[in-house]
């Protein structure tokens, strides 16, 4: 792994303080959601860091930077759902061997998780039961191999321009599937009571 950039070491210094995952997630949680009004963003650290808003990718990207400022890979995972729904996007760390996430969102459930996890499949089926749409049925597919965005350098972490290179990339990266078969068929619907308390966000519009 390459180390973090040492000349933008003093432009990120607000991450030297932010030095466990749960520092890091209350930073993230502070920080108002991009609701992207003027059309689709996907901004890099600093403009987040500028800006004052992050969505789900903006906000993995943010943490991976800290975790890499830190001397940890910066690493992001895919989420994908089926193609009525929208993926999600969590930055993955480990410790003493387990993993766990950070993640920028506007609703109750796909949240933080804790470092207990013994693989990136079992994380990945922790937001399984609660990624469903407004109809109850359950979206959630498969989760991508971890993507170390060291290994592209350091530009993502200042550019002025929109990072969509990095979402072909996540699209790109190997997918694993999460249900059996691949059939969907034998899903229960979330219960009314979950699809209420699933309306529960954050940020308001």
């Amino acid at each position: 792994m390459k180390p973090f950039p040492k000349s933008l070491i003093e432009e990120f210094s607000i991450f030297k303080e932010l030095n466990s995952p749960a520092k890091i997630q209350d930073f993230l949680d502070q920080i108002p959601l991009n609701f992207e009004r003027g059309g689709y963003t996907n901004y890099s650290p600093l403009k987040v860091l500028k800006r004052n808003r992050a969505h789900c990718m903006e906000g993995a990207m943010l943490a991976a930077a800290i975790f890499w400022y830190h001397g940890e890979k910066p690493l992001i995972m895919d989420l994908k759902t089926t193609e009525n729904d929208t993926d999600h996007v969590v930055a993955v760390f480990k410790r003493k061997g387990r993993w766990g996430a950070i993640t920028k969102t506007n609703h109750a459930v796909l949240r933080y998780r804790e470092p207990v996890y013994k693989n990136l499949r079992e994380l990945a089926m922790s937001y399984f039961h609660e990624y469903f749409l407004d109809n109850g049925k359950k979206t959630l597919r498969s989760y991508s191999e971890p993507v170390d965005l060291s290994i592209y350098g350091d530009e993502w972490l200042i550019s002025q321009k929109h990072l969509w290179k990095f979402v072909g990339v996540l699209n790109r990266q190997k997918h694993f599937n999460l249900l059996e078969n691949n059939n969907p068929k034998f899903l229960r619907k979330a219960d009314k009571i979950e699809i209420e308390a699933g309306k529960l966000t954050e940020w308001n519009r």
